[in-house]
């Protein structure tokens, strides 16, 4: 579930990455139409440590892979897009004053945490909502996602989910972790 210490990856894991995302790119037009692989290939080149980064996604079972481009920038948008909340990052609460509060059993983590030393963020409702309208996800699992301060202040946090063909988005205290909650993270390169 944690990360790795190294950042920086061997050529190898660089090459088997690459495929990966090569592959899962060229699998899922629908994802990024209008987009070029090669276009893609040059910004993760030039981008070691978000190499570094997306391979903590493959590892943890996100399947990213690229959902747009910010034009102003010229980054690709890298989301998890597993069919059910990444396995390597479940049973996890939302963030660190959640997990220091809970009683036994504790989290052994929590999400925002991870996210963090992942070098990734959690995907916002907003985010949650557009990636749901690629696919369908999260049909027998949930997701936390990026929660607003006020909620958060109030000791809440939000998590989405598919089910009944909608796409929910709903609380929870910050606290709770279960079984089938993890996070899905985005990526700019």
């Amino acid at each position: 579930m944690f990360p790795q210490t190294e950042t920086a990856l061997a050529p190898a894991q660089r090459q088997e990455l690459l495929g990966a995302l090569q592959a899962r790119f060229a699998k899922h037009p629908h994802r990024h139409p209008g987009l070029e692989w090669a276009g893609v290939l040059t910004n993760l080149e030039a981008s070691p440590g978000k190499l570094w980064s997306l391979h903590e996604m493959e590892r943890t079972g996100g399947e990213p892979d690229v959902v747009g481009r910010d034009e102003q920038t010229g980054e690709y948008l890298f989301f998890d897009c597993a069919a059910e909340s990444p396995q390597g990052r479940r049973s996890v609460c939302y963030d660190r004053e959640a997990q220091e509060s809970r009683k036994d059993p504790k989290p052994a983590a929590n999400a925002l945490d991870l996210a963090a030393a992942m070098g990734i963020e959690l995907l916002n409702e907003e985010q949650y909502r557009a990636l749901q309208r690629l696919g369908q996800f999260d049909l027998k699992t949930s997701s936390w996602l990026l929660t607003p301060p006020a909620v958060r202040q109030l000791g809440g946090a939000l998590f989405g989910d598919h089910r009944y063909g909608r796409v929910f988005v709903y609380h929870n205290g910050a606290p709770s972790y279960y079984a089938a909650r993890g996070f899905r993270g985005w990526l700019r390169v």
